[in-house]
């Protein structure tokens, strides 16, 4: 309690437990959405070919996922440029896609909603059709 708030006689305001239990249970939601795009994304990696612990660490999936959609590493490049990448992203979204053989659509969804179409992906029927060389 801050000294103002002893003088005063306020014992605590429920304000403050509020926003810490909002905040836990954003916490969590985002853990749980993360947890479930990086087990599609893991999945995803074993059918191409490619080591799926690669999903965990951050600019090495991206470079994975550019090599798996089958693209060059200037889109790799591009990945990593802000609100460039809002572009590559549906870019390479569509080469996974279409090397998973889904349409354009798939692909474009894949990049509006990763914690849906990433586990569909992984744990679906769908093959790899692409380059199975690993990337390591």
């Amino acid at each position: 309690m801050t000294l103002l708030a002893v003088i005063a006689g306020s014992s605590s305001d429920g304000g403050g437990a509020a926003a810490a239990g909002l905040s836990l249970l954003l916490f969590l939601v985002y853990a749980a959405f993360f947890v479930v795009i990086v087990a599609g994304m893991w999945k995803m990696f074993e059918k191409a070919g490619q080591k799926g612990w690669m999903a965990i660490i951050p600019i090495l999936n991206t470079y994975v996922l550019t090599r798996i959609g089958g693209k060059e590493i200037l889109w790799f490049i591009l990945l990593l440029i802000p609100c460039v990448n809002i572009i590559a992203i549906f870019v390479v979204s569509m080469g996974v896609a279409r090397n998973f053989g889904k349409s354009d659509g798939y692909g474009i969804a894949m990049a509006l909603f990763p914690f849906i179409f990433y586990p569909m992906l992984g744990f679906g029927s769908a093959q790899y059709q692409g380059d199975r060389t690993p990337v390591f």
